[in-house]
């Protein structure tokens, strides 16, 4: 099987129990009462009610991770790094197929980052 197939078949694959995971996390949280009970109980609900915002946001973000990585296979720009242009290692593409970097691109973007927050943090 070649590298794009098995890549794909994997988002296609993650993307599905991404959207079952958010479908039966807001079915579970609609089922519960947020109005009634004391102040502890509603203290405990809106802590769940964060959670699951959280939640549903982490699957929203790497949903969409996913959608633009098929976007990139289609387009022909699959498996190459945003940062370097060089192609991503083909280990790093079957683990995480999403990924827009290479190990050397996301090194390159964390020492960025860092050098970032810290020149941020200075002032």
């Amino acid at each position: 099987m070649d590298l794009i197939k098995a890549c794909k078949e994997k988002l296609l694959r993650t993307k599905s129990d991404l959207m079952n995971r958010a479908k039966q996390a807001a079915d579970h949280f609609n089922q519960i009462d947020k109005a009634s009970g004391d102040e502890i109980d509603q203290s405990a609900a809106h802590q769940e009610e964060h959670t699951f915002l959280i939640n549903q946001t982490r699957i929203k973000n790497q949903l969409l991770e996913i959608e633009y990585a098929l976007g990139r296979m289609e387009k022909g720009s699959y498996g190459i790094c945003e940062e370097t242009a060089e192609k991503i290692e083909t280990d790093r593409l079957l683990a995480l197929p999403w990924t827009r970097l290479s190990i050397e691109g996301a090194e390159m973007r964390e020492t960025a980052q860092k050098k970032y927050s810290m020149t941020n943090h200075v002032r």
